[in-house]
C-alpha cells in the first residue's frame, strides 16, 4: 500500500470511528465490533496491510492506547468508589483467573492435542481481560461506580497474573527453572510497588503542577510524565498498567491526600486536571481506541478452521462459568443489571495476542497451535462480549440472568438501598 493510499486509509478510519460512536448513542449496538471487523478486512481477508508491517511499533502503539485508556478512566475513579470495589476485586480477578485457566487447560489437553503444561500456557494466557475493551464499554451504560470501578480494577490487575504467570511457564517448558515461591512473590511486589508507583506519582505530580505553573500551560506534560512512570515501572519490571491506573485515581483524588499532622510541611493547595484538559484527553482516547480495535483486527491469524471454531466453543463455555463466578464474588448489594453486566464483561485483548506468540518464538512444538487457539478466543469473546452487551443493555437477558443471580435482588442502580456503615 501506497503512502497517500495510507494516509486517505488513516482519515477514512477516523471518520468511520466518529461514525460508529453516533450509531452506537443512538442504537446502543457497540461500535467494537464494525472497527475489528474493518481491522480484519483490512488485514488476515484482503492482506491491504499485514500487521508485521509494523514491526515494534505495533506493540508501542498498544501500550500507548492502554496508558491513555486507563489515565482517562482512573481520573473518574473516586476513593469512596475504589474502597467498595476492592472488596469483590480482589476476589473476581483471581477466581475468574482461576477457573478461566484451569477450563481452557482442561479443554485444550482434550481437543487441541496439547501437553499440560502447554495447555496451562494457554489457559493462563487466557486468563485475564481486556482493559481497552471493559473500560470502554463500562462507561457507556448505567451502572453503580463501584461496579465500573471493580471491572476496570479486574482488568488492570489481571494483567499482573497473565503476564507473570505464562512467561514463567514457558520459560520452565523450555528449560529454565519454575520457582513457585519467587513467582508468588513477584506476583505481590509487583502489585504493591505498583500501587505505592502510581500512588507516590499522582502526589508528586499534583505538587509539581503547584510549584511550577509553567507545566499548567502545556496539555501534554501530563501525558508525558505519565509515559515516564509507566517506562520505569515496566523497565523495574513491575506493573506499568496498575501504577498509570492508581496514578489517574490519586489525580482525580488529590484533593484528600492532605493529613492533618503534614499540612504545615505540604503545599497551601493542590493543582487538579481541569475540565478542558479532560476532554482534550477523552479525544486522544477516542482517536487511539479507533485505531486500537482495527489494529486487533488485523492481527488475527485464520489459518485453521478446526481450531477456531473450538476458540469459539471455548468462549462461550467461558462467558458461562463466568456467571458463578460473579455470583460467588459480588456482594448481596450488586443489582441484578450489574451482575448481567458484570458476567459479559470478559473480552481477552491485545496483551494475549502478544503473549501467544511467544511460544512459537520459544520453539515450543506446540506454538502454532496456542497462537491459532488464543487468536479464535479473542475474536470470539470480544464479539460475543459486545453482542451480549447490547442484549443485557436493551433489558433482553434479564429474565435469564435473575434467574442465574436471585430475584430478590434490585433490578438496577436505582432501586439500590446504600449498605449500612
Amino acid at each position: 500500500m501506497t503512502t497517500p493510499t495510507l494516509i486517505i486509509l488513516i482519515g477514512f478510519l477516523i471518520f468511520l470511528g466518529h461514525y460508529l460512536a453516533q450509531l452506537f448513542d443512538k442504537t446502543k449496538i457497540p461500535d467494537v465490533v464494525g472497527l475489528m471487523l474493518v481491522g480484519a478486512l483490512i488485514g488476515p481477508v484482503f492482506h491491504l496491510i499485514e500487521p508485521a508491517t509494523f514491526g515494534r511499533a505495533g506493540r508501542v502503539f498498544s501500550n500507548l492506547v492502554l496508558v491513555f485508556i486507563l489515565f482517562e478512566s482512573g481520573l473518574e475513579v473516586r476513593f469512596e468508589q475504589l474502597r467498595a470495589a476492592l472488596r469483590g476485586t480482589l476476589g473476581l480477578t483471581t477466581l475468574n483467573f482461576i477457573v478461566t485457566s484451569l477450563l481452557v487447560a482442561i479443554l485444550g489437553q482434550l481437543f487441541a492435542g496439547l501437553d499440560f503444561l502447554s495447555a496451562l500456557i494457554l489457559g493462563t494466557i487466557l486468563g485475564g481481560t481486556s482493559s481497552a475493551v471493559v473500560t470502554t464499554l463500562a462507561r457507556k451504560v448505567t451502572i453503580l461506580p463501584q461496579t465500573s470501578t471493580t471491572l476496570v480494577m479486574e482488568s488492570a490487575l489481571s494483567d499482573v497474573f497473565t503476564l507473570a504467570i505464562p512467561i514463567a511457564l514457558i520459560s520452565f517448558y523450555t528449560g529454565s527453572s519454575l520457582n513457585v515461591t519467587s513467582l508468588v512473590s513477584h506476583l505481590a511486589s509487583s502489585l504493591v510497588v505498583a500501587v505505592l508507583a502510581g500512588v507516590g506519582s499522582g502526589y508528586l505530580w499534583s505538587l509539581l503542577l503547584n510549584r511550577v505553573p509553567t507545566l499548567l500551560m502545556t496539555r501534554f506534560s501530563t501525558p508525558a510524565f505519565v509515559f515516564i512512570l509507566y517506562g520505569l515501572v515496566e523497565m523495574l519490571k513491575f506493573s506499568g498498567p496498575i501504577a498509570v491506573l492508581f496514578f489517574s485515581i490519586t489525580l482525580g483524588n488529590v484533593a484528600l491526600l492532605r493529613p492533618n499532622r503534614l499540612r504545615q510541611y505540604l503545599p497551601a493547595r493542590h493543582v487538579e486536571l481541569t475540565a478542558m484538559e479532560k476532554d482534550f484527553f477523552a479525544e486522544i482516547v477516542f482517536l487511539l481506541r479507533t485505531f486500537f480495535f482495527v489494529y486487533v483486527g488485523m492481527s488475527f491469524v485464520l489459518d485453521n478452521g478446526y481450531l477456531i471454531a473450538l476458540g469459539v466453543v471455548i468462549a462461550v463455555l467461558l462467558f458461562l462459568v463466568r456467571i458463578p463466578v460473579v455470583l460467588a464474588t459480588a456482594d448481596k448489594y450488586t443489582p441484578q443489571f450489574d451482575m448481567a453486566f458484570m458476567s459479559v464483561m470478559i473480552p481477552k485483548g491485545l496483551g494475549a495476542a502478544v503473549l501467544a506468540t511467544l511460544p512459537a518464538q520459544r520453539g515450543m512444538p506446540s506454538g502454532s497451535t496456542i497462537q491459532t487457539l488464543t487468536f479464535a478466543v479473542i475474536m470470539a469473546t470480544t464479539v460475543l462480549c459486545t453482542v451480549l452487551f447490547f442484549l443485557v443493555e436493551k433489558r433482553r437477558l434479564l429474565g435469564f440472568y435473575g434467574w442465574c443471580f436471585g430475584r430478590y435482588r434490585p433490578l438496577d442502580a436505582t432501586q439500590v438501598t446504600p449498605p449500612p456503615d
